[in-house]
């Protein structure tokens, strides 16, 4: 499955080469490949490259949530084009109950094109994972840019709203908006419809 971010969060047309994502399933997970422009904008987070790294949403990341919308149980996975990853489950907003989970992620990087493979074990996932989005994330102070795969409809946003990225776990929603509004994707992975429950050590 191929998705392109081409929109801000707020459904505006994104102004350079949109991030593009791969998700292709296989026996033991899902295989995530990134393509995105570099901004190295903010700099380099200060932790080890190809280890968790938390707060990691405060730097140049590329980001992917994958919901079960019936139990709110979903997987974000954090991905920074200078090696950190961060990968945390959730079960409800703001209630992280496993986080820095260990990932095999490999990034390379040019001066304007970063890429990225992540493997995706299954028992990282949600059962019935119903619906998936996708942010891209760059930028410091005023300049900070936060990209959709989904934006929030443009009929739903409200005068003044901002989004809700920057604070961390519950990046998956924005304030007044529902999950189901901004995970609108509805997209149904077929592969993991009897997905394992969430890892439990």
């Amino acid at each position: 499955m191929d998705f392109k971010i081409e929109h801000t969060w707020d459904g505006f047309p994104v102004k350079h080469e949109p991030v593009f994502i791969r998700l292709n399933p296989g026996d033991r997970g899902v295989m995530m490949d990134i393509s995105a422009p570099f901004f190295n904008d903010p700099p380099a987070p200060l932790g080890e490259p190809g280890k968790p790294f938390n707060q990691l949403w405060d730097y140049e990341v590329v980001e992917a949530f994958f919901l079960n919308d019936i139990t709110e149980q979903y997987l974000e996975v954090e991905l920074c084009p200078h090696g950190q990853h961060l990968v945390l489950l959730l079960s409800g907003r703001r209630n992280v109950w496993k986080q820095e989970l260990p990932l095999s992620f490999k990034v390379s990087r040019g001066e304007t094109k970063w890429e990225g493979k992540a493997y995706l074990p299954w028992n990282y996932f949600p059962p019935n994972v119903t619906k998936f989005n996708s942010f891209a994330i760059h930028g410091s102070k005023d300049k900070r840019s936060y990209e959709a795969l989904y934006p929030v409809p443009q009929h739903e946003l409200q005068q003044g709203q901002k989004p809700d990225l920057a604070k961390g776990p519950e990046a998956s929603v924005f304030p007044d908006v529902n999950k189901g509004s901004l995970l609108q994707g509805n997209l149904i992975f077929s592969y993991l419809s009897s997905s394992p429950l969430l890892v439990t050590s």
